[in-house]
């Protein structure tokens, strides 16, 4: 890559692709076949998605992984949290890592669909992204802690990532017949805290009645993403 080059890239991978247990592909169909006809709506295939950060020569893997399923020494994790419940999170059975792994590999990347897409060549955020992996909520895989009405999963790291580094998600679409479940619980969180650093950088009246502004609001810092709710 030339030098000062800059990319993100997103992965879309089938649910339980390459060596994961088999148990996981099946739960994970099954459990969005009872949702489909809850919902009404015909099966769709579940996805996973994970990130790759180019800046210039150096190349940095991120993506939401069970702790159990890890070899590697060196994978660059930045947090863990808890799977299904946050007690059953002090056995490593039911831990996910997520990791900002420079120079690493997304195990199932042969099996991506439509991958990758390029999200941005913006410099600064791609720099942005890197940045807030560190911060990311570590709430409990599987469920809605942080009220955003969907489950918190690995697909709420990506898009929690992608909005609050300021990339358009709008445009983001899922591979045909596909679904993404916790996308969307990632960007409403990245919403809420999104508001709460622009209402502190928002004109707002001094008890003299004049207006008094501070610096223009932006992608989320990752001290926003630390402190806010």
């Amino acid at each position: 890559m030339p030098t000062n080059a800059a990319s993100v890239e997103l992965y879309w991978l089938p649910l339980g692709a390459g060596d994961t247990p088999a148990v996981v592909r099946w739960s994970g169909r099954a459990f969005d076949a009872l949702v489909a006809h809850h919902e009404h709506r015909e099966r769709q295939d579940l996805y996973h998605s994970a990130l790759e950060v180019h800046l210039d020569d150096e190349r940095f893997v991120i993506e939401m992984t069970p702790v159990w399923r890890a070899n590697e020494l060196n994978r660059g994790v930045v947090c863990e949290g808890a799977v299904g419940h946050r007690w059953l999170g002090h056995s490593r059975f039911f831990r996910y890592e997520v990791h900002c792994w420079r120079a690493g590999v997304i195990p199932d990347v042969t099996e991506a669909v439509k991958s990758p897409r390029t999200v941005s060549t913006n410099r600064k955020q791609a720099e942005q992204v890197l940045a807030l992996v560190s911060h990311f909520p570590a709430a409990t895989w599987g469920r809605d802690e942080l009220h955003a009405g969907e489950m918190w999963n690995s697909n709420s790291l990506i898009s929690w990532l992608l909005a609050c580094s300021g990339h358009e998600t709008s445009t983001i679409d899922v591979p045909t017949h596909g679904r993404a479940r916790g996308w969307s619980a990632g960007l409403v969180v990245a919403k809420r805290q999104t508001a709460h650093a622009q209402a502190r950088t928002t004109p707002c009246t001094t008890p003299s009645g004049s207006a008094k502004m501070t610096e223009a609001p932006g992608p989320i810092s990752a001290t926003t993403a630390r402190s806010s709710p």
